[in-house]
C-alpha cells in the first residue's frame, strides 16, 4: 500500500501548496502597493532579529532531504518564516522573487505530512513541485524542476509521479483561489542557430556576473550579526535606488519583463537589475531569485535582439528562461516553462539556449546542494 499513501500524501502536499501560494500571492499583491524603500534597512534590522532568533538554513536542508531523504527534519515554522521574511521584503523594496517562498512552504508542507504517511524523499519533492508549479501556473515545469533541482547527475524519477500529481493539484487548487497569474504573448521563434548561440554565451556571462555579485555581497556580510548585515544591505539597496533614481528594480519588476516583449529595454537594464537582486538576497532579505531573473534574461534577450537579428519577444523569451535555467542548474525545466507561458514553439530555441548557458556556467549556480553526486 506504499504507492496509495504516496498518492494520498501528493493531492494533500498539492492541497496546502495551492493554498499556501495563494496566500502568499495575494499578500504580495497587497504589500506591494505599499512599498516604502526608505525604511528597508530598518525592515532588515527587524528581520535580522527574527531570523537570529530562529535561523534555520531552510532550502539547502530542503534539498538534502529531497535528494537523499535523510538528514535533519526540515523545521515546520521554516515555511511561516520564509513567508514572512518574503513580505517584509517586499514591503520595502528589496529586489527579490517569490519561487524560494513557495518552494520552501511547499517542502515543508511535504515533510509535515510525511511524519504521518512516510515516503519523506518523495512528498518533499513534491512539496517543492507544488510549491513552483501552483506560484507561476505552469505545473508541468513546476513537476520537471522539482526533480531537477535537487540533483546534478541524475535526475529523481521514482518522484516523478508524486511531483506530477502535486504540481498539478497546486496550481488547479491556486487558480480556483481567484489568482491571476503573469500573461506573457505567444511568440513565434526564428533565426539561425548561432544567433542563439551568441545569445546562450551572453546570458553565460551574465548568469556567472549574478552567481559572483550574490557570493560576493553574503562574503562582504558575513562578519556581521543577521541585524547588522541587512542594515547594510538595506542601505546599499537604498543607495543604489537613489543612484538611478527610479523604481524599475525594486521588487519583482513585473512590468519591466513585460515591456521588454514590446520594446527594446535599456541596455543597462538587466546589470541594475543584478546589482539590486544580489545586493538584496546576498545580504540575508528572503525572497526567491526566479522573477528578478527572468527580469535579467528578458531584459538581457531584448536589448540584444537587434545587434543579433532575432526577434525582439521570442529573443526576450528565451533569455527570460536560460539566465535561471543556468542559475539553478534546471535547463529542461525552464525550456518547458517557456512553452508553458509563451507557446510550444519557443520549445526548441528555448531547450538548446538553457542547455548550453547550464553547461557554459559549470557548477556555478545560486542552489547549495548538499549532494552533488546523485
Amino acid at each position: 500500500m506504499t504507492w496509495l499513501r504516496t498518492i494520498v500524501g501528493s493531492v494533500l502536499v498539492g492541497v496546502g501548496a495551492g493554498l499556501a501560494s495563494a496566500l502568499f500571492l495575494f499578500s504580495l499583491e497587497l504589500v506591494t502597493k505599499v512599498r516604502m524603500p526608505w525604511l528597508l534597512p530598518f525592515g532588515g534590522v527587524l528581520l535580522g532579529l527574527v531570523l537570529q532568533r530562529f535561523h534555520v538554513a531552510a532550502i539547502p536542508r530542503l534539498f538534502q532531504a529531497a535528494a537523499t531523504g535523510e538528514g535533519p527534519a526540515v523545521p515546520w515554522r521554516a515555511g511561516p518564516l520564509v513567508l514572512f521574511g518574503t513580505l517584509l521584503t517586499h514591503t520595502f523594496g528589496g529586489s527579490a522573487g517569490r519561487e524560494g517562498t513557495a518552494v520552501q512552504m511547499g517542502g515543508t508542507l511535504g515533510e509535515l505530512v510525511a511524519t504521518k504517511l512516510g515516503e519523506r524523499r518523495h512528498l518533499i519533492i513534491a512539496g517543492i513541485a507544488g510549491g513552483f508549479g501552483s506560484v507561476f501556473g505552469t505545473p508541468i515545469a513546476g513537476a520537471l524542476f522539482g526533480m531537477e533541482v535537487v540533483a546534478v547527475r541524475r535526475w529523481q524519477w521514482r518522484s516523478a509521479v508524486p511531483a506530477f500529481i502535486a504540481s498539478f493539484v497546486g496550481d488547479v487548487v491556486c487558480r480556483r483561489t481567484g489568482v491571476k497569474h503573469t500573461h506573457f504573448p505567444h511568440v513565434e521563434v526564428s533565426g539561425e542557430w548561432w544567433r542563439w548561440l551568441a545569445l546562450a554565451f551572453a546570458s553565460a556571462l551574465v548568469t556567472l556576473a549574478f552567481v559572483a555579485a550574490l557570493h560576493g555581497f553574503k562574503k562582504a556580510g558575513a562578519r556581521f550579526s543577521p541585524p547588522q548585515r541587512l542594515f547594510i544591505g538595506g542601505v546599499v539597496v537604498v543607495a543604489l535606488w537613489r543612484l538611478v533614481g527610479t523604481d524599475e528594480f525594486l521588487g519583482l519588476g513585473v512590468p519591466s519583463i513585460e515591456q521588454a516583449f514590446v520594446t527594446a529595454p535599456e541596455r543597462t537594464a538587466f546589470a541594475w537589475k543584478l546589482l539590486f537582486t544580489a545586493a538584496t538576497l546576498g545580504f540575508g532579505f528572503l525572497g526567491g531569485e526566479v522573477t528578478p531573473l527572468f527580469f535579467i534574461g528578458a531584459t538581457l534577450g531584448g536589448a540584444l535582439a537587434g545587434p543579433l537579428g532575432l526577434p525582439l519577444d521570442a529573443s526576450a523569451g528565451v533569455g527570460l528562461a536560460a539566465i535561471f535555467a543556468a542559475a539553478s542548474k534546471s535547463p529542461v525545466a525552464l525550456a518547458v516553462m517557456a512553452a508553458e507561458l509563451m507557446g510550444i514553439s519557443i520549445f526548441p530555441a528555448a531547450l538548446a539556449v538553457c542547455v548550453v548557458t547550464t553547461l557554459l556556467t559549470g557548477r556555478f549556480g545560486i542552489y547549495e546542494r548538499s549532494v552533488t553526486s546523485m
